[in-house]
């Protein structure tokens, strides 16, 4: 992969010490951290682009978040809220259908052009154009390709208005613009960069065209992410001068690297590292429940798997109290729902338990008495390799041999998404703070053929379900806050039962830091981890 080169006038890295920074992590030297640089360690194989029309991933998102402005954000004080980020205010028609914003004055991008609502029509265009995986946030309110340019136009230097095709629920269509599909780019800057009509996305997925607080300088893939400083910012200016993420895969090599001052926060640690630090005075500790759901979906394109009594057995096959009490102590919650606790509707029913015998009896009923073959695609960090493994000797116990297929978030993402797998342990977190993020994925699948447009989870692992599909649609029209909680009650219910998904648990995100830093304060969502609100002493 190539990434751009700047020469030293342009300061790579803002600093000598920074590059030498970078430098020592490249070859896996360590090196004490600048007094003007946040330095993270972060599992981050999952990242595939960084142009914000694409990214889809937890990690992604979160480079997003610090580096790119939307027109609204979520206030992490209160994720039930939106605060204006770009837009100075807004208002919603009569109707429910016509969405009017006023941004504020004299913002710029990090390259200095002008940011007005002509960029910001431009970006929410180029993003439903390009039509890539996060499209559907958009284009679910009509904003199709022949139609977005007459929905979406801006009606002034700094006004713009968004119209949808149906009355959705406001604070549905506001949360969706928080996501990061709503990023906002800078058009002179890829208009520059366009190749063949491109709308610059060869050159964005390796660079930045932002006006965030901070802007990317350099990705390395699997290695690191450095960001510096945008003085251009509207807002309050970063606290630190930069912020470089090392790619740390494993749990106690962050501990270990924290401990030594080598690294200022760690992000990826186990419960056995959270309780050897807890009484370390140097260390501090912050948590957060986050909108991110783990579970092992069953790719129903396999007949075997696709047999209603294999779908349950599996969920007869997990040892919730011993994942609970072990591998994710401190780090997440039991949860077998869908809905993250803390959206609107969301349920904490809980019905499965580990049972090898009710698992073998559901194995016979389907004609499988001597069990099967499967395989399962795992993405090598943890704890998700450990619940895999204790997994496969729960479901060995039931006459299911699993052979686990380890590899990177990428590996093992492009499999996934290519519906190509049997079996697949993966984490979804909510990309705007509404019930409807997780329906649209877990209980839609419009279209289940091969080259279906949109592909949610539901259609990665095959899954073909109409019914589910309209009570889904209805529920996010439903503009009775109480009547729309008991529909997606309803959908958590008949979801938990037929499934090919065994939901496992809702994470905790927890980050160790030294006690120099003030400041950290982990969001509901990946994309709403402010490093460049981070201070240090």
């Amino acid at each position: 992969m190539k990434f751009p080169s700047f020469p030293i006038s342009r300061r790579l890295l803002g600093a000598t010490a920074a590059a030498a920074l970078l430098a020592c992590y490249g070859t896996g030297a360590l090196a004490a951290t600048p007094k003007d640089t946040l330095v993270v360690a972060f599992a981050f194989d999952d990242i595939i682009t960084m142009d914000p029309a694409e990214v889809f991933e937890l990690s992604g998102g979160e480079i997003m978040g610090n580096t790119y402005d939307r027109l609204v954000r979520l206030d992490i004080n209160d994720p039930s809220k939106l605060i204006g980020d770009v837009a100075k205010s807004w208002t919603v028609s009569p109707d429910g259908k016509t969405f009017t914003f006023e941004l504020k004055p004299g913002l710029k991008f990090a390259s200095g052009n002008p940011l007005t609502a002509e960029e910001v029509v431009y970006s929410l265009h180029r993003a439903v154009m390009l039509d890539k995986s996060p499209a559907f946030i958009l284009t679910q309110f009509g904003f199709s390709k022949d139609k977005v340019k007459d929905r979406i136009k801006q009606t002034g230097p700094l006004t713009l208005t968004l119209e949808t095709d149906k009355a959705f629920a406001p604070t549905f269509v506001l949360n969706c613009l928080t996501a990061n599909i709503g990023a906002i780019v800078d058009k002179k800057l890829l208009q520059s960069k366009e190749q063949n009509g491109d709308w610059g996305y060869g050159w964005l997925k390796t660079n930045y065209a932002g006006s965030g607080p901070l802007k990317l300088r350099e990705w390395r893939a699997n290695e690191i992410v450095a960001m510096e400083r945008n003085d251009n910012y509207y807002g309050d200016k970063s606290k630190p001068a930069r912020v470089i993420y090392r790619h740390v895969k494993e749990a106690a090599t962050q501990r270990l690297l924290l401990e030594k001052g080598d690294i200022d926060i760690a992000r990826n640690l186990s419960p056995q590292d959270i309780a050897t630090l807890a009484n370390n005075k140097d260390i501090k500790l912050a948590s957060a429940p986050k909108g991110t759901v783990y579970y092992i979906s069953l790719n129903q394109k396999n007949p075997t798997l696709a047999k209603p009594e294999v779908r349950e057995a599996m969920k007869w096959l997990i040892d919730y109290s011993a994942i609970g009490d072990t591998l994710i102590k401190n780090i997440g919650v039991i949860h077998q729902n869908f809905l993250p606790v803390g959206l609107l509707g969301a349920s904490t029913e809980m019905p499965y338990k580990l049972d090898v015998a009710k698992a073998k009896a559901l194995l016979a009923k389907a004609g499988l008495p001597n069990g099967f073959k499967v395989t399962i695609d795992m993405r090598t960090v943890q704890p998700v390799q450990g619940i895999v493994e204790a997994f496969q000797q729960n479901a060995k116990l039931a006459g299911i041999d699993i052979e686990i297929i380890p590899g990177d978030g990428k590996q093992t993402l492009t499999k996934y998404r290519a519906r190509t797998h049997d079996m697949y342990i993966g984490q979804w977190g909510a990309d705007y703070w509404d019930p409807h993020t997780n329906a649209d994925t877990f209980t839609r699948n419009p279209d289940n053929a091969d080259d279906a447009k949109a592909k949610p989870l539901a259609w990665r692992n095959a899954w073909a379900i109409p019914e589910l599909t309209k009570k889904s649609d209805a529920a996010v029209l439903e503009r009775d806050a109480g009547k729309r909680k008991l529909m997606y009650e309803e959908l958590q219910a008949e979801f938990r039962k037929t499934s090919p998904f065994v939901m496992l648990y809702q994470q905790t995100e927890v980050a160790a830091y030294r006690s120099n830093l003030d400041g950290l304060k982990l969001g509901p969502t990946f994309d709403t981890n402010y490093m460049f609100k981070v201070a240090k002493r």
